[in-house]
């Protein structure tokens, strides 16, 4: 057999159905996950709710979502991608509609937080990515990640308005019931994701830990997953908050809600031109780039009185850079150590970007809460943004050294 970074596993179906499928399981699952901002004002209204209750509910997801991850991605390496999201899509619906039945801030962190986080890990386009990872070939990898990301955004452009359609025409709870029937179709589209990453003859069966120990160890992917720590605080901040902010502003939740589907929108184009180029310039220094111009976005948009015309334009802009750091992260980590473990090693990266998920999720509900404001939470989103471009410039884009797989 082939050398796993230079080759591709024949998939159980064609290749063509498999990433259509892939490409739709990710629409849903990032569609009805990225509506959830929408839900803020009414349901802290209805069931009294403070701005950081709601917020660590949203917060705890994200958490779970990002320790579930590595596990989930392991899970699927060895038992098979189409099981691993069949059953994460129906642990994800059942915690969305458990968020219906939710009337208190402790039960809502159950079903908003923990169960629906967990669920979102299982059937994620993280572990979607990793059976597109094994099935094509390593020249195309970053491309094809490009067009799952892609597609994950097109769920966030449709979702949004749909959602807040239903919140106006049916009320928040009735909308939830309808978005968790929505995930139920993930299931029968796992089916086209059966199959497993197979090791290369003559490499070792090495242990979660063990290959975590061996991919810690090299200094480019330390610096990796550091840095996405950043984009998950700018998308988790933005996603939940950014609808109440602009309400906040003296715009109309509709506004909030095309916002949303904007920065879907240009993020479709946005990940396909981050997984085109990410084939041809280096991977490190896009990723530097794309954080260097979200910080100067977000001091732009609080430089400029806040309408309808400047909260479009800032999500045109958040959207070109908001996922296209997935398919250039994803492609270095399947760069630095193949994929055999690309379903583990990139779910370790997510768990950093969900922790900075968890911290802008939550903090924005508390700064709020203390301060009447996001100002806050808008500067240190700056500064993150600064700093994580400056973190990714010294990664070196070549096969970890340290990495070895055959067995001593």
């Amino acid at each position: 057999m082939p050398p796993m970074n230079t080759s591709a596993l024949r998939p159980a179906v064609p290749l063509l159905v498999l990433i259509i499928a892939g490409c739709i399981i990710a629409a849903i699952g990032n569609g009805v996950r990225t509506s959830f901002g929408l839900f803020t004002l009414p349901m802290t209204a209805d069931l009294g709710l403070s701005r950081e209750q709601w917020g660590m509910a949203m917060a705890i997801q994200n958490l779970a979502w990002g320790i579930t991850q590595p596990f989930a991605g392991a899970f699927a390496d060895r038992v098979g991608t189409a099981r691993t999201v069949a059953v994460g899509a129906m642990i994800y619906a059942l915690g969305v509609l458990g968020m219906a039945f939710s009337p208190d801030a402790g039960l809502m962190t159950l079903t908003a937080g923990v169960v629906t986080g967990v669920g979102i890990a299982i059937c994620s386009f993280s572990v979607v990515m990793a059976a597109f990872g094994r099935s094509v070939p390593a020249e195309k990898r970053t491309l094809i990640f490009g067009v799952a990301t892609a597609a994950s955004s097109f769920g966030q452009f449709a979702f949004a308005p749909i959602s807040q359609g239903f919140i106006n025409a049916f009320g928040w709870q009735s909308a939830l019931l309808y978005l968790g029937m929505a995930l139920l179709l993930i299931i029968p589209l796992s089916y086209a994701l059966r199959g497993r990453t197979e090791n290369p003859v003559g490499e070792a069966d090495l242990p979660f830990m063990q290959a975590l120990s061996k991919a810690w160890g090299h200094g480019s992917y330390r610096l990796l997953v550091i840095g996405f720590f950043v984009c998950g605080f700018h998308l988790a901040f933005i996603n939940v908050h950014m609808p109440a902010y602009l309400v906040q502003c003296g715009l109309s939740p509709e506004v909030g809600s095309w916002t949303i589907a904007v920065i879907g929108l240009f993020n479709i184009v946005g990940s396909l031109l981050a997984g085109y180029y990410g084939g041809k310039l280096p991977k490190q220094m896009l990723l530097a780039t794309i954080y260097l111009l979200r910080a100067i976005a977000i001091g732009a948009f609080l430089l400029i009185p806040v309408s309808e015309i400047t909260a479009y334009a800032f999500a045109a802009a958040m959207g070109l850079l908001w996922l296209s750091t997935v398919p250039l992260t994803a492609g270095l980590v399947s760069l630095f150590f193949g994929a055999r473990y690309m379903g583990m090693l990139y779910g370790v990266a997510f768990f950093s970007h969900q922790l900075g998920s968890f911290v802008g999720v939550w903090l924005g509900g508390f700064v709020y809460d203390q301060t009447g404001s996001y100002s806050l939470v808008w500067y240190l989103a700056i500064v993150l943004g600064l700093a994580s471009a400056a973190l990714h410039i010294p990664i070196n884009e070549r096969k970890a050294p340290n990495f070895v797989l055959k067995a001593a």
